[in-house]
């Protein structure tokens, strides 16, 4: 395992410098370069106990003297010339995680180091960069040419590279530890390192250095057990870490997804069509790796990383397994599209281009390779399965421009009470197994077919229409547990004709609600208009008055 920690000392003035740059232009805010004046110290501001304190500083103020923690009357004192902006701590984490973000570009296993870092898990990629030393010089590069001072760590263990990031020497090659070490050679690479680099707590640090502890070497060079009773265990597993003794896994931002392709590009791309042609193009060595491995993705991320730092992601979802080329580049298409009508015809802004654009498969489902024609080119089966591709294909053509979630289907759902047995649910939370077992029902259309249906699962008759809410009804009936001979619904007197029923719905006992038990009939008066009632509770049981509703029509 190889680790590459990324160190950004000045991240709040670097947020501060850039959006001055943005609001007072590029000249107001550029840092000072040799043969020029200096530029003024910058800093920014805190309230802590009721006063102004310097809350973090550039590294102009490190060189003239100021320290986070001094108030702001005495920094001011010393550099009246000194920059201030007050502190946004949501905002420098927030400008962390689009840095983490960034850093995917690298490797899909990029973690947050809180709160001044971004953690890489860089194992099988550095050669992809010419190497470590070229992966963590062109990293330091970008993101000063960012406006963002870094500085980096590789090594084997996550306490490494930390340690060597924050504490190691200013040559990025000594701070690049290789892999095959010896235990000697790494005690003296790591050993003069200062005890902060095991991230102790201040009082330990206090502790240790009231004992004369102040460099790793210090701590190896004595027993363990009176400085472990004194400062506890925490140090020495820390320390363990940092030698290689113990693995620390990191926890990524994003999970690494299972099927990626990308492409990058010398010069940035700027036009909408070449993305989605460079998308097209992933696409096929895409579906190559998941036909290979037998699966379909269910959910596909398009994330294309800007020249000057800013990624975007684009995603769409499936309602089936998906590995068609065509498919999953017009789904992308179709989400562009959307984005260009929401935004007045600009997909995207792409700056001064996209130098990689990235596919990967976030979600699979098991697909196996389907018989097709089997049955002849005018065989039913085929024709169902057609019919359920056409579904498929246009349930994910809506998603990819509205929202996989604002394309929904009804569901039948698990509950006695009619007016909830179906329920809206997204589109495509429809896996295969519904797909299957229940678009051919749907689509049995034959005479024969209903009938044995009919014969292997008898239902009773259903309204056409279902009343959102059952409605309150004024009912006469000749005996209290009896059928309806007359009812009033909506200021209307009918008089029923004929009826048939009581089929009784008992309420659910194992939610604990106190729901009444419900006999319902069809009825019909004597102009024809037959209607779906039921008189809610039992008499004499539940109640001792029920009452009657409306429910429904039928045709």
């Amino acid at each position: 395992m190889r680790f590459l920690s990324v160190f950004l000392p000045t991240l709040p003035t670097d947020r501060m410098i850039r959006r001055m740059r943005a609001q007072e232009g590029e000249g107001a805010a550029k840092r000072s370069v040799s043969g020029k004046a200096p530029e003024p110290p910058r800093a920014t501001l805190a309230r802590i106990n009721g006063a102004q304190k310097l809350a973090a500083i550039d590294a102009e103020g490190s060189r003239l003297g100021l320290r986070p923690g001094m108030n702001l009357a005495d920094a001011r004192a010393m550099h009246p010339a000194l920059i201030c902006a007050e502190a946004d701590p949501e905002g420098e984490q927030q400008t962390l995680a689009h840095i983490a973000d960034w850093c995917r570009r690298f490797t899909p296993l990029a973690a947050l180091d809180a709160p001044d870092g971004v953690m890489l898990d860089v194992s099988g990629a550095a050669h992809l960069f010419g190497g470590e030393a070229s992966l963590l010089a062109e990293i330091e590069e970008r993101l000063r040419r960012q406006g963002f001072y870094a500085q980096g760590g590789l090594a084997s263990t996550p306490e490494a590279a930390f340690a060597l990031a924050r504490y190691g020497e200013a040559d990025f090659a000594a701070r690049i530890l290789p892999p095959a070490l010896d235990a000697a050679e790494l005690e003296r690479r790591l050993g003069g390192l200062p005890l902060a680099a095991l991230r102790l707590e201040p009082g330990t640090l206090s502790a240790l250095a009231e004992a004369g502890l102040r460099r790793v070497h210090d701590v190896m060079m004595r027993p363990r057990a009176p400085i472990a009773a004194r400062c506890g265990l925490a140090l020495y597993a820390r320390l363990d870490g940092l030698m290689g003794r113990g693995k620390t896994p990191i926890s990524p931002r994003f999970e690494a997804p299972a099927f990626m392709t990308e492409r990058r590009f010398l010069d940035g791309l700027c036009r909408r069509e070449d993305v989605e042609a460079s998308i097209a193009a992933l696409a096929q060595d895409l579906c190559v790796l998941l036909a290979r491995h037998g699966e379909g993705a269910r959910r596909l991320e398009a994330s294309l990383f800007r020249v000057d730092g800013k990624v975007m992601h684009y995603t769409v979802g499936t309602m089936r397994p998906l590995r068609d080329p065509a498919l999953i580049a017009r789904l992308f298409h179709e989400r562009f599209e959307a984005l260009s009508l929401a935004e007045d015809g600009e997909a995207f802004d792409a700056g001064f281009g996209f130098d990689v654009i990235r596919l990967a498969a976030l979600a699979l489902e098991r697909k196996d390779p389907e018989q097709t024609g089997w049955s002849g080119q005018d065989g039913a089966e085929d024709h169902a399965q057609d019919r359920g591709r056409d579904l498929a294909e246009l349930i994910d053509r809506l998603g990819a421009r509205l929202g996989l979630r604002r394309v929904t289907r009804l569901a039948f759902n698990g509950t006695h009470a009619p007016e909830f047995a179906v329920i809206a649910i997204p589109a495509a939370r429809y896996d295969s197994h519904h797909m299957k077992s229940e678009w051919p029902r749907f689509a049995a259309s034959s005479a024969i077919g209903r009938q044995q249906e009919k014969e292997v699962n008898p239902m009773p008759a259903r309204p056409i229409r279902l009343l959102e809410r059952p409605e309150l009804i004024e009912a006469i009936a000749a005996a209290p547990d009896g059928p309806p001979i007359k009812f009033r619904w909506r200021r209307v007197l009918h008089e029923v004709a004929a009826f048939e029923g009581p089929e009784r719905i008992a309420p659910e006992w194992w939610r604990g609600t106190a729901a009444l038990t419900r006999d319902y009939f069809r009825a019909e008066d004597c102009e024809g208009r037959r209607f779906w009632l039921f008189r809610e509770g039992l008499f004499d049981r539940e109640t001792a008055r029920p009452r009657w509703f409306m429910h429904g029509f039928f045709a």
